[in-house]
């Protein structure tokens, strides 16, 4: 049956109706996905310290800039489980950022722990430069990359220091005593150079550890010992600056492939520029934890000048000793090396 004119002009108009409906509707949605809230929680091992403080600077800058599209929830202190659970996260999204040393994830990849090589820097002003590197930045950052992970930024926290159940104030003293360490194997090489016994543990262990007696001692840092009150467990700091302490600043890849765009250029714009503005505040919370284990009845030494000339000749060639059988590792030292030259 052939349809008279008026049908036609019926049926365009009603075609035409559910077009402009349809686009509506598209465009509905799409407006919807784009005013979706996501949440971005944040873990890390320490409290109180400067990884504390970028943790809430960057949730602050994140929440603003996105205009509350992300909702940042910080959890300092190991709160979401041991650093190994923290990692595995992040990789599967369960957790959307990290901020944990980097030779923590030595088990995704060794190249991670070249940032703990002995001797890199001789202060903290020193490291904070060289976290600021392109070359570095540009190393360390896309590690992990086809392992979950998505790297926005590094940044120099501490010197570390030794906390130990009976003072360390000579090289001698490092005889036969068992250390923790973080899982590194270019800080298990220096402190068997040392003659102590290395002992990988994440930071949650290592109170109890003291406690117990399981360690005589344990590498991390002035920060962490008297804002946790490790002085309970062990008053005697021995400050030898090696190696130092950087944070990396891991994001889930699952979690950052599901952000628009625009959300994904603030998370990234944001971590590098928290993790450049971070520095001056590390340098005053350094200070204030010295102070502050020392009023607490903590006690800080510094090796006689000339042994602690000693300790850094010893430890000079533990770098390349331990990447000199892994290609990858001597290559991304070498990377390092070079930066760390070209920032003191």
């Amino acid at each position: 049956m052939r349809l008279i004119t008026s049908d036609r002009r019926a049926l365009t108009a009603f075609a035409a109706g559910t077009l402009v409906l349809s686009l509506a509707l598209l465009l509905g949605v799409a407006r919807a996905a784009d005013d979706r809230t996501y949440v971005m929680k944040i873990t890390l091992g320490t409290i109180n310290d400067a990884p504390h403080q970028f943790a809430k600077n960057y949730a602050a800058a994140v929440e603003r800039d996105s205009g509350g599209r992300i909702k940042v929830e910080v959890y300092p202190a190991s709160q979401l489980g041991s650093i190994p659970r923290q990692i595995e996260g992040v990789q599967f999204g369960a957790i959307q950022c990290a901020v944990l040393p980097p030779e923590f994830y030595v088990g995704v990849d060794e190249r991670f722990e070249v940032m703990t090589a002995p001797g890199l820097v001789d202060s903290l002003e020193d490291g904070q430069r060289l976290a600021a590197d392109p070359a570095v930045l540009k190393l360390m950052l896309g590690l992990g990359a086809d392992k979950g992970l998505h790297g926005v930024g590094l940044f120099m926290s501490v010197p570390s220091a030794i906390i130990s159940r009976s003072p360390i104030r000579h090289l001698a003293d490092f005889k036969s005593k068992k250390i923790r360490i973080f899982a590194s194997q270019f800080q298990s090489v220096a402190i068997e150079r040392l003659g102590a016994t290395p002992v990988a543990m994440t930071l949650a262990d290592v109170l109890p550890a003291l406690q117990q007696g399981a360690v005589d001692g344990a590498i991390a840092a002035v920060t962490i010992f008297a804002n946790m009150h490790y002085q309970d467990a062990a008053k005697y700091v021995t400050e030898t600056n090696q190696p130092a302490v950087f944070l990396i600043i891991e994001i889930s890849q699952k979690w950052f492939d599901s952000l628009p765009a625009d959300l994904q250029q603030i998370v990234q714009k944001d971590a590098a520029i928290a993790a450049v503005e971070i520095n001056p505040t590390a340098r005053e919370l350094l200070a204030k934890a010295r102070k502050g284990w020392l009023e607490s009845g903590g006690e800080l030494i510094s090796l006689p000048r000339d042994e602690q000339a000693a300790m850094m000749s010893t430890l000079a060639s533990v770098g390349e000793d331990v990447a000199k059988m892994k290609p990858p590792v001597r290559t991304a030292l070498q990377v390092v090396k070079d930066a760390a030259e070209r920032a003191r």
